[in-house]
């Protein structure tokens, strides 16, 4: 499997909180998350504990010892937390937590999972690319911030509000009815979207950041075939470029708000 690899901080001067990697067979993207100004709960951050659960994966991915993706997960999840649980206060919903993609190839398959708003692009071998993702945190937080219709930003009112639909969407996190995320809870692992492809239906696939898919919605630059034919001529550098670019340009949804950035893209994905 060929693999192309990039990431992007949101903003200069600002650590990125993504990980993306490979080994042999393997990919693994994460989207690091946490609340600003928790640093009195977990002392390492987001960084730490994205790079910290990526090398985990990688490595229980280059065993190769034949477990699923959700178990796979869950051994790194498991590890991540217990090298900062006498230190720190991981239980709480605001310490950190990433959303993860995985592609393992298996045989003549291509093994996926998602936690969280991750995207797979699949290149369907002569059709359209098929998008998966994992829409329950995008469902919660819709839900959760009804109260705020009607009500106009700038207002100590509205402020008031946005707090307390902030607070119930921490409450549905890893919670049955609500959305997963890696944490501290290896349980978690078990709640991923998870999912195998044929190799011969595939020619190619591609994960996404939150922070990358921005090139699709909500800055509607192109949409995915046109995303797999940038991918095809610029590779993941591309795709990152545009969605920095439309960010610099006044007028683009959420283009004040930029956030970190990572792609990888995958070819030839046989062993």
């Amino acid at each position: 499997m060929n693999v192309s690899l990039a990431t992007s901080a949101g903003r200069p001067g600002r650590r990125n909180e993504d990980f993306v990697g490979a080994v042999p067979g393997a990919v693994v993207l994460l989207d690091g998350a946490g609340i600003p100004g928790a640093e009195s709960l977990c002392s390492h951050g987001v960084v730490w504990y994205t790079r910290h659960l990526g090398a985990a994966l990688l490595a229980h991915l280059s065993y190769d010892d034949g477990r699923d993706l959700a178990a796979v997960l869950a051994s790194a999840i498991g590890e991540t937390a217990a090298e900062h649980c006498d230190t720190c206060d991981i239980a709480d919903p605001r310490s950190p937590q990433a959303t993860v993609a995985v592609l393992r190839v298996n045989r003549d398959n291509l093994d996926y999972l998602l936690l969280a708003d991750s995207l797979l692009v699949f290149d369907l071998a002569g059709g359209s690319p098929h998008v998966i993702t994992d829409d329950r945190e995008v469902t919660a937080r819709r839900e959760c911030s009804v109260p705020l219709d009607g009500l106009a930003p700038g207002n100590p009112e509205y402020d008031r509000v946005r707090a307390s639909c902030a607070e119930a969407l921490r409450a549905r996190r890893n919670q049955v009815g609500g959305y997963w995320i890696a944490k501290d809870d290896p349980r978690a692992a078990q709640e991923a979207v998870t999912g195998s492809r044929h190799l011969d239906d595939l020619d190619g696939v591609a994960l996404f950041s939150n922070g990358a898919s921005r090139i699709v919605s909500p800055y509607a630059l192109t949409d995915w075939p046109g995303v797999r034919e940038l991918l095809a001529v610029e590779g993941p550098t591309g795709v990152i470029r545009r969605v920095r670019q439309a960010e610099s340009r006044s007028g683009v949804p959420d283009a004040s708000m930029p956030d970190d950035a990572s792609v990888a893209h995958c070819t030839r994905l046989s062993r």
